[in-house]
């Protein structure tokens, strides 16, 4: 590892300044230097296209392993509202309108409100988490996502005590997404997490990715990101988010009840009926399709944080 003034000395270029900050935040989780230079270096990098989302470093919250590169994050995805090869979010997606956007917090809650976008991203300081991310798939990517803990949102709308889920809706305008048309999946997408899982800090409602706004191809306006689990648990441009006493219906588990549980917690020993989650294809890595597979960690390496939620549970039973 370099020591700091190797690494703010060194050129700085397109290619390598999210390296570099990476190398910082890891000095700075190792006490090498206080928070505030890794801060001043997360400010000063600039968006690859679109508005920069200036966020504060957490180191808390970052993996070491090699970024997945912008281009491959804006352009390889599923997100069916816009199609369903990986291609097409990136082609149709420019439809999308996010201004104005309001999301709906509704439900067991004593404060019930609709909020805007705009005052949803002043709700809590903004923090650039670097995680993994797992595609049920079999394929990953690592990501410096911008946002903060969901929980900042759930505290603010005071849950009731009968609360026990939440449940995330997904904009579905055909007018703005061509594959909400097709009969792939019942619209809109919907998802759900238990509220302790949901009130976990690693839990993230999310605004951007790489120094910007998130790009509408990656959900844009706002999604959540729930590193734990496979990513269509993580939904997408959402417009309602509802507290609920009952287990939410989620997109993928009424159409597909025997390959997608309500948990989908990444799991190397509980095989996908289609794929194996023993291994996992890094997107990106150095030799493309061919390059060796890695293995799969279980709770997609975030064990030691989130495995207490699901003590004494049968996960082979609750996938």
């Amino acid at each position: 590892m370099k020591n700091t003034h190797d690494i703010l000395a060194s050129e700085i270029t397109p290619q390598n300044i999210f390296e570099k900050r990476r190398q910082l935040i890891k000095l700075a989780a190792m006490g090498a230097f206080g928070l505030s230079q890794a801060e001043v270096f997360s400010r000063s990098a600039f968006a690859q296209s679109g508005q920069k989302l200036p966020a504060k470093v957490n180191p808390q919250f970052f993996v070491a392993d090699k970024l997945t590169s912008y281009k491959d994050v804006t352009t390889y995805n599923n997100f069916y509202e816009f199609g369903t090869d990986k291609a097409d979010p990136a082609r149709n997606a420019h439809t999308l309108k996010t201004r104005p956007w309001t999301v709906s917090v509704e439900g067991l809650v004593n404060k019930p409100k609709v909020w805007d976008i705009d005052a949803l991203l002043k709700l809590a300081p903004m923090e650039e988490r670097v995680y993994r991310f797992r595609c049920v798939e079999g394929w990953s990517m690592v990501i410096p996502w911008i946002g903060y803990s969901l929980s900042h949102l759930i505290k603010a709308s005071e849950p009731q005590g009968s609360a026990k889920y939440i449940e995330f809706i997904s904009l579905a305008d055909p007018k703005q997404m061509p594959g909400v048309n097709s009969r792939v999946l019942n619209w809109p997408y919907t998802e759900g997490l238990r509220l302790d899982e949901a009130m976990n800090p690693l839990a993230l409602l999310t605004f951007g990715l790489y120094g910007e706004v998130l790009p509408n191809q990656n959900g844009a306006p706002i999604r959540i990101n729930v590193p734990w689990k496979y990513g269509f648990k993580s939904a997408k441009s959402i417009v309602k988010i509802r507290i609920t006493d009952k287990e939410p219906a989620t997109s993928w588990k009424v159409s597909a009840p025997y390959e997608y549980g309500f948990y989908s917690n990444v799991n190397p020993e509980v095989n996908h009926p289609r794929w194996s989650q023993a291994t996992e294809r890094r997107i990106g890595a150095e030799g493309g399709m061919f390059a060796p597979k890695i293995k799969t960690l279980p709770f997609n390496g975030y064990a030691e944080q989130v495995a207490h939620l699901y003590k004494g549970m049968d996960l082979r039973k609750f996938y």
